[in-house]
């Protein structure tokens, strides 16, 4: 790029400028548009359906190519099983919802397919492509060992438009998630006398299962990097991140986005950190008050010690995003410390209070406090700060009617 050259992000998708490269029958290499496959052509997805003189017709959107280039092709030319199949299934559960509606409608003597019925397939057959990006994406940023998939049967929701998944805590400028440690402990094989839950006056969280072992409200500390141990050390659980593969789902009841296992999770084990910005408690209450009026919900103070800063997982955050508030839940809060030992800037920990089958929803008490006051009564503050009471659609036996 020359010298005092500026340039923006660009926020189209790569399928959206190859579009635009084919329209104006451009080619350009970065981009994968060469004079090769300038004019190649792959069914992307089916957009309608037609009879005409007793040959089946499906209208097809091909990859790469702006939605002026869709052309009828013959059934019998198409080799795209999977594409076929989607397109049907759509039809089927569109028609299953309207069933007076009817499929296929008769226009100068060619059966053709309800417009609306058409326009549905399409938007779901989009939508699909946005979620398998973004199901791709978040398992190109995450760092744990568990894939994540998407899944939506519910309704025409895509991504979020302002989601950015991080793995970390994001601090804003001032506020500092990395001091505190300058040594480890010496335990060539953990836990010994001197290992680091000791030095700090705790017991070791886990036992020789790597479960936990502690009562809620305890903290857990766990190896840093300036320890001797190595990374298969028993006290290093949290750290290493979701050990388990997750799905992010829409919920059919109203509370948006969900969280459920792939895999069956035994009890009392680590699941996720909850991560986002870790904002000052001051900057939390004014975008409490914005949150309030959009219904969101996921502000998490860090009470452990003191009520000075607030995890905000609004913008950026992990799967913990999406995970469910509860009045009978299945994750607890734990509050760590690995690499920082300041009080006041835990790492927060959900671990499973019981065997939770694969295909459970994964859900939290959003306001069970992580310090030693483990109180249920209404009136807790954490992790979301009381203002305007939130319905709470969870449907336990014991709901209390509110999330905070």
């Amino acid at each position: 790029m020359p010298a005092g050259a500026w340039y923006v992000p660009c926020l189209a998708s790569l399928e959206t400028i190859q579009e635009l490269c084919r329209k104006e029958n451009l080619t350009c290499k970065s981009l994968g548009i060469t004079n090769k496959n300038l004019k190649s052509y792959e069914v992307e997805y089916l957009c309608d359906y037609k009879v005409e003189e007793g040959t089946e017709y499906f209208l097809v959107k091909w990859k790469g190519w702006p939605e002026s280039s869709n052309t009828w092709v013959p059934l019998k030319n198409l080799k795209c099983p999977l594409l076929l199949q989607y397109f049907h299934s759509d039809k089927n559960e569109y028609l299953s919802r309207l069933k007076r509606s009817k499929a296929v409608i008769l226009k100068n003597h060619i059966k053709a397919l309800n417009p609306v019925v058409a326009q549905y397939i399409v938007k779901k057959a989009k939508q699909r492509i946005a979620l398998q990006r973004w199901k791709e994406e978040l398992n190109r940023k995450k760092n744990h060992k568990g894939i994540i998939l998407v899944e939506n049967t519910v309704d025409l929701e895509g991504p979020p438009l302002d989601f950015y998944y991080i793995n970390e805590y994001k601090p804003a400028p001032g506020i500092n998630v990395m001091n505190g440690i300058t040594t480890g402990c010496e335990c060539s094989h953990c836990p010994a006398e001197k290992c680091c839950p000791e030095e700090a006056g705790f017991f070791l969280a886990y036992n020789k299962h790597r479960q936990l072992k502690i009562q809620p409200g305890l903290p857990i500390y766990e190896c840093n990097s300036y320890c001797r141990c190595g990374p298969e050390c028993p006290n290093r659980i949290v750290q290493k991140g979701t050990p388990y593969s997750l799905c992010i789902f829409r919920t059919n009841n109203g509370r948006g986005w969900g969280v459920k296992t792939l895999q069956k999770i035994k009890t009392k084990r680590f699941v996720m950190e909850y991560v986002g910005e870790v904002i000052t408690s001051e900057e939390a209450e004014r975008r409490g008050q914005l949150y309030d009026n959009q219904g969101n919900t996921y502000l998490f103070d860090l009470d452990y010690d003191s009520d000075e800063y607030t995890v905000d997982a609004a913008r950026y955050g992990n799967v913990s995003h999406f995970v469910n508030h509860s009045c009978d839940p299945n994750l607890q809060v734990f509050n760590v410390f690995i690499d920082n030992l300041d009080l006041r800037l835990p790492r927060i920990a959900l671990f499973s209070t019981r065997t939770i089958k694969a295909g459970e929803e994964l859900t939290f008490d959003y306001q069970m406090k992580g310090s030693l006051d483990v109180t249920s009564d209404s009136d807790a503050v954490s992790p979301t700060r009381k203002r305007i009471r939130t319905v709470c659609k969870c449907g336990a036996l014991c709901c209390r009617g509110y999330l905070n």
